[in-house]
């Protein structure tokens, strides 16, 4: 199999600090609320994220088309307007499918792709690997790996990460396992140049003082700035600073994952009048119990009145 080679093997030095995983607003009648969608991305950049995702698991990607991925991808590209890069969610568990959905998205704009492990087929570190490899060559942009084995089934071990990034095209990781040992065995695996991304909030710290180059985070879809001020922090040495951000935004971190995500932080973002808490089954709307916490814990934050 052609694997990409005479393409670059990683391309994306820019894969670093804050990525917010951007939600996906809707109208009542359940289409795309594109004003909305600018409106977010146009608050992201002006916090100072340092790149956008949308369409991925906090942007609902299973319940979007193909087209509607595309759609998004255009729109937070014309949003960002060369501001920031944008990594557009490109999952799935049909290779073939994958490829081609890589080829749309690259014409709109995107500088990356963040192609998630395919869930339900479960398949081996053989099939990962031809995996990656087939998207890699049916696109120049540079992928992210996305391995979140509570959402997928499977778990990309160190050692199979180690063997994906020498696939021509495959940057980075957005590793999302919940297990800081595997991160630090990832960040030994790996090539120093491979970006290794935290998929977990509440780990970005650690993960950082390991050697993370940053993440692709929920919580800064509601907090953009602080989130991005860690992370610059953490690239500075000054995990004193970090801890204190850190501190003062934990409970928020934990909180967006009472219920499925994104359940909490789209109703948590309705709460602070940036969309409506709209969702595409089988998501539904959080609990009222949760509900309650939740307004409860953003007006001891200040996040509203």
């Amino acid at each position: 199999m052609n694997t990409g080679s005479g393409r670059a093997h990683r391309e994306a030095p820019w894969l670093h600090g804050c990525g917010t995983a951007l939600v996906t607003p809707f109208l009542a009648d359940g289409s795309l609320d594109e004003p909305r969608i600018r409106a977010l991305v146009h608050r992201q950049v002006e916090a100072g994220v340092h790149f956008l995702v949308p369409c991925g698991t906090t942007g609902e990607s299973v319940t979007l088309t193909s087209r509607e991925k595309v759609r998004v991808a255009k729109l937070v590209v014309e949003a960002a307007a060369g501001r920031v890069p944008v990594i557009a969610g490109c999952g799935g568990n049909d290779t073939a499918r994958v490829g081609a959905l890589a080829r749309e998205l690259e014409g709109t704009g995107a500088a990356g792709l963040l192609v998630v492990t395919p869930y339900y087929n479960k398949p081996t570190p053989d099939g990962l690997f031809l995996h990656y490899a087939a998207v890699a060559d049916a696109t120049d942009l540079p992928l992210v790996v996305y391995n979140v084995p509570s959402r997928t089934g499977v778990n990309v071990a160190p050692e199979t990460l180690a063997r994906l990034a020498s696939i021509p095209g495959v940057a980075a990781v957005k590793e999302a396992a919940g297990d800081i040992m595997q991160m630090g065995h990832v960040l030994q695996a790996v090539p120093e140049d491979f970006a290794v991304l935290s998929g977990d909030d509440a780990a970005v710290l650690p993960a950082m003082a390991l050697g993370a180059h940053g993440v692709i985070s929920v919580v800064s879809n509601q907090i953009p700035g602080p989130m991005a001020e860690l992370c610059d922090l953490c690239l500075a040495g000054d995990f004193a600073g970090a801890r204190r951000v850190h501190n003062r935004w934990l409970t928020l971190m934990d909180a967006n994952f009472w219920e499925t995500n994104p359940g909490p932080v789209k109703y948590s973002m309705a709460e602070m009048a940036l969309l409506e808490a709209r969702y595409r089954l089988p998501l539904t709307a959080v609990s009222s119990g949760n509900r309650r916490r939740m307004r409860k814990l953003l007006r001891t934050l200040g996040l509203v009145g």
